[in-house]
């Protein structure tokens, strides 16, 4: 089988953040099977590492490591920089990196829960907001010169629906949202396309743990229409679709990939 040309991102440079497991790995998983160079984003070797050689073994594409903190303004520009070093261009930024705190805003009556806490605060807008905004700053002016780029924002399905003891996460991936659009308009006329894929339940046994992700599928089985949590290539599927040209018309757009769970 034959795929249109459109959706041939072979040779291109795909740029992942908080990539060594989850959601971005399986972004990465796709990019490199599709014949993309992969260079993925981690604070630390841990995960990072063995999923790098692991996609590359599987695709015999390049996938490499680039180690930074890109929540701050310098690690998010060296990170930028050094891609570039390496492999010349950046076609596509994938703003992958992101976590969540389940706690309340403040305790709730009758419970023994706490206050978010300032370190709270500061860390779950830093993981799921900051960093987007800093990257897309880093990568901006590269992408801008050669009038091309894609620019993939990683949302959640909570930023349609809300969620319980999950408000200081969806404030994050709401902004995500807004700004998401905002920069697609910024950026509209020189040919570089920011979009916005927001992922509902995708459990997976390397994050959760066996038993975690047994339960997060029960979970996502409840809360979907669909009746089941997604599957990491799904995501990845979308995400070739949103760096390749078949979607060079799309733009400011928050894609839900949420099994229908967004829809309540």
């Amino acid at each position: 089988m034959i795929l249109p040309e459109e959706y041939d991102v072979a040779g291109r440079v795909a740029l992942i953040t908080g990539a060594g497991r989850g959601i971005g790995r399986g972004i990465a998983e796709v990019l490199s099977q599709a014949g993309a160079n992969v260079a993925l984003n981690a604070l630390t070797p841990k995960f990072a590492e063995p999923t790098a050689r692991s996609i590359s073994e599987a695709s015999g594409h390049p996938v490499e490591v680039f180690l930074e903190d890109v929540t701050t303004s310098s690690g998010a520009r060296s990170l930028i920089d050094r891609v570039l070093a390496r492999f010349g261009r950046i076609d596509v930024l994938v703003n992958n990196l992101g976590d969540s705190i389940m706690k309340p805003l403040v305790g709730l009556p009758g419970t023994s829960t706490t206050d978010i806490s300032d370190e709270d605060l500061k860390r779950v807008l830093d993981l799921n907001m900051t960093a987007t905004l800093l990257c897309t700053r880093a990568v901006g002016p590269h992408m801008l010169e050669r009038r091309s780029g894609k620019v993939i924002n990683i949302s959640s399905y909570t930023a349609h629906s809300g969620g319980d003891r999950v408000v200081l996460y969806t404030a994050a991936k709401t902004a995500v949202v807004g700004f998401t659009r905002a920069q697609a308009l910024e950026w509209a006329r020189f040919n570089v396309q920011v979009n916005s894929i927001a992922p509902g339940l995708y459990p997976e046994p390397l994050t959760q743990g066996e038993e975690g992700a047994k339960a997060a599928e029960r979970f996502a089985a409840r809360l979907a229409p669909a009746g089941r949590g997604g599957r990491l290539r799904e995501v990845g599927l979308l995400a070739l679709y949103l760096a390749s040209a078949a979607s060079d018309y799309m733009t400011g757009q928050t894609l839900y990939l949420d099994g229908g769970a967004s829809l309540g």
